[in-house]
């Protein structure tokens, strides 16, 4: 192994990260109104979040499936929270389980941050999964964060899908036995088993012979299958084939492993977790019937907390489930100037505030709001909302962006735009923007400003028109 880490807990560069204070952005925008907002601005609805989260540990209840939270999307304390137990009793009206402890990260800063932040300390999280294959040179970190996990009582689980990651495991931990590495670092955690998920890819019946062949040091807890492609879903049959997939793959691995044990199948096989999903084929998992699976069907998923303009594609969710706008505000205007005559605009947010990424539905994101300029006339709620608008973010640069409307014109020339005025724009105006992918929208932004569409407004004012929350999302790897 590499370089000592015996102080590696206190000084990892989780604990010298400088993320934005809370407590301060709160004390700022609390109360805000979002036509107010510096642009460009992230804003969360909150109430859609927990309508999502309900509707994920439903599905997952329904079905008789435990539920492991992806984090990666938000990557915040407060997102979390909702993913895990987004009601209050942790029930729903049928009384099914609206509630889970176990999550996956994309990052062990994210780990870290899980651990820093309460969460592991109050119960809402005993159980992580690190996504990402180990990667040897990070095992000694990655023993030190499980060996503070263990002292709280939670687990630490990792993902292999190579021998070589299983020699570097098995390495370390010889390594600890032999009393060298990490010497004045003696806890119980040393002599535990790593815990593993073995990820189901084309090759892990080599894998599976290698380990169980090899290791006496890593315990294989289940095996797991994550359907990216099922992102080209553009029907709900077509997802739940992809979902029966997972589930098909994730059986077979585990008649390979039983049949790899031993030549004679044992009297009592194991029960291995089987960790399937994605947000698409978790849409059509209520579904299926966990008691069909020799083992604990686990559901994971994670955009599913904001949704975005991917996951519309797919006609499994509505534009009402979409958790998320961007906020810009429109700096000049190029009327006729577009392919065929059509009205352009320039906005104050590029690619590092919407990503590059895109998807079935044209554009880097699709306008649904329209804020004029001045004392707003219709309830936020509405013009987060209005599918219609006809402005597409058609070109982005890395600041600012270029948007393309073949519906209404600029000048109000037309006679669409003459019926629907409220869609012309002009400098000043903001307007609201999905994204096409939350996850790397959010993970652009250094801060989310957070309504909430359930709480009525006051006074006259709008329904989840001001700021209620502010949350600040982890950053680093």
């Amino acid at each position: 192994m590499a370089n000592d880490t015996s102080n590696l807990s206190k000084s990892h560069h989780t604990y010298l990260s400088n993320l934005p204070s809370k407590e301060a952005l709160t004390s700022t925008y609390l109360h805000t109104p979002i036509s107010q907002l510096r642009t460009p601005a992230f804003v969360v609805d909150r109430a859609i979040v927990r309508r999502n989260c309900t509707r994920m540990l439903r599905a997952a209840g329904k079905s008789r499936m435990s539920f492991r939270a992806h984090v990666k999307t938000h990557k915040t304390t407060e997102g979390t929270r909702f993913q895990l137990s987004p009601t209050t009793d942790g029930a729903d009206e049928d009384q099914l389980p609206l509630r889970s402890h176990a999550i996956i990260v994309s990052t062990l800063m994210e780990a870290w941050e899980v651990l820093r932040s309460g969460l592991v300390d109050d119960g809402t999280v005993n159980d992580i999964l690190y996504g990402l294959p180990v990667s040897v040179t990070k095992i000694p970190e990655i023993h030190s964060l499980r060996t503070q996990l263990a002292v709280k009582g939670a687990t630490l689980r990792l993902i292999v899908d190579h021998p070589a990651q299983v020699d570097g495991l098995n390495a370390f931990t010889r390594e600890q036995k032999d009393g060298g590495y990490m010497n004045d670092e003696k806890t119980p955690s040393q002599q535990m088993e790593w815990s593993v998920f073995v990820k189901v890819d084309p090759g892990y019946n080599f894998l599976m012979t290698h380990l169980l062949a090899s290791s006496s040091t890593i315990s294989v807890y289940g095996f797991y299958c994550h359907a990216g492609h099922s992102y080209s879903s553009t029907s709900l049959p077509e997802a739940t084939t992809y979902f029966t997939t997972e589930v098909d793959t994730v059986i077979e691995a585990v008649r390979i492993t039983n049949s790899l044990r031993s030549s004679t199948p044992p009297p009592n096989p194991i029960l291995y977790v089987l960790s399937v999903g994605s947000t698409p084929t978790a849409h059509v998992s209520a579904a299926f019937k966990a008691s069909e699976v020799p083992g604990t069907l686990e559901l994971h998923a994670g955009n599913y907390i904001f949704h975005d303009l991917q996951q519309l594609a797919t006609s499994l969710i509505e534009s009402r489930d979409i958790a998320f706008r961007v906020i810009a505000s429109v700096v000049s205007l190029y009327p006729g100037r577009g392919a065929e005559g059509v009205d352009e605009a320039m906005v104050d947010v590029g690619g590092l505030g919407m990503s590059k990424d895109v998807g079935p539905i044209k554009g880097w994101g699709k306008v649904v709001g329209v804020l004029k300029d001045g004392p707003s006339s219709m309830a936020v709620a509405d013009w987060l909302m209005n599918e219609n608008t006809g402005w597409t973010l058609s070109r982005i640069s890395q600041e600012h962006g270029i948007l393309s409307n073949d519906l209404t014109s600029l000048m109000g020339k037309s006679g669409v735009s003459d019926s629907n005025p409220s869609m012309r724009l002009n400098v000043g105006d903001k307007v609201a923007i999905i994204g096409q992918h939350a996850c790397l929208v959010a993970a652009s932004q250094l801060w989310y400003y957070v309504v909430d569409s359930d709480v009525p407004g006051v006074d006259g004012e709008s329904v989840g028109e001001k700021v209620v929350d502010v949350w600040v999302p982890w950053k680093g790897w």
